[in-house]
């Protein structure tokens, strides 16, 4: 039963952030597109350490806000990976969101929607390709559309909506660059940080490119290569625009804030110092 302590850790970390945070539908009715989705969202046993939500049909803004006397103003907007199948809600969700809200900053950690998966269909190779295609033109429907719901309530949580970015794992990295490289006026980060992030094939930066950071690990080579996030490195230099670029020789793929003894580890603290040294945050 090694597995109980992790259901009870699971269980204890959920009923802290419920009691916490609170939760905004990323629209006012049902989602457009998608309007006849009614199936239920799952939460998939931790079997391996990893909490799983899976068919994310109603999509979600969970606000993680810091103590008053600790806020800065700053707002990120986090998107968990997982392929567009499920999202690793936990090392590349929550537990970001607590160690930012710990520094200050506001959190809205974005569940976006997923391809269905569990059910009879979801054997054929060919709908579950269909669904995938659908599922990131929805995903980076609903990452702008957080971005305008996060300027929104930007009073209402003390936050300044000239200082709202986005940051996001693999999948929710691709949802990152899209939201970098598309959103214009309320759903236009101000920084963005994609983070060993899978990319659409059109990297050209859009006008006037915001701050970029971008992590990867060399030895990814599972899912995602490096070369991706050396090409967005590229095309914000030849912008003139204000990017930095990690690449640590070891790490693999979705490390998140999991701890694997390597200098991958620390890549979050790197990020809290790049945004010290872009004014985002106070540096202290």
């Amino acid at each position: 039963m090694r597995s109980l302590p992790i259901l009870l850790s699971l269980l204890a970390a959920t009923l802290m952030c419920a009691a916490q945070s609170i939760v905004i539908p990323l629209y006012e009715g049902p989602p457009p597109g998608t309007e006849s989705w009614d199936w239920p969202e799952t939460m998939q046993p931790p079997t391996d350490g990893i909490a799983r939500v899976a068919n994310v049909t109603k999509p979600t803004l969970t606000v993680y806000a810091p103590e008053k006397s600790r806020a800065n103003g700053t707002a990120v907007v986090v998107a968990p990976g997982g392929g567009f199948r499920i999202l690793a809600i936990e090392h590349e969700g929550t537990e970001v969101a607590e160690w930012l809200r710990a520094r200050g900053v506001t959190v809205f950690l974005l569940k976006y929607r997923l391809m269905r998966t569990g059910d009879p269909q979801a054997t054929d190779p060919a709908e579950m390709n269909r669904r995938r295609t659908q599922a990131i033109s929805l995903s980076v429907a609903d990452g702008l559309q957080a971005m305008r719901v996060a300027r929104k309530n930007a009073a209402r949580f003390g936050v300044n909506p000239a200082r709202i970015g986005i940051l996001g794992f693999s999948a929710g990295g691709w949802v990152t660059t899209a939201v970098a490289l598309e959103g214009r006026g309320d759903s236009r980060p101000d920084f963005a940080a994609p983070i060993y992030a899978a990319m659409p094939q059109t990297l050209t930066a859009p006008p006037n490119p915001m701050p970029l950071f971008l992590v990867h690990a060399d030895d990814d080579k599972t899912v995602i290569p490096v070369k991706t996030s050396i090409r967005l490195y590229e095309s914000w230099k030849q912008a003139g625009a204000s990017v930095e670029m990690h690449i640590y020789s070891q790490g693999a793929h979705g490390f998140g804030m999991r701890k694997k003894g390597l200098p991958s580890d620390t890549w979050i603290e790197r990020f809290w110092e790049w945004m010290q040294a872009q004014q985002l945050v106070p540096a202290r």
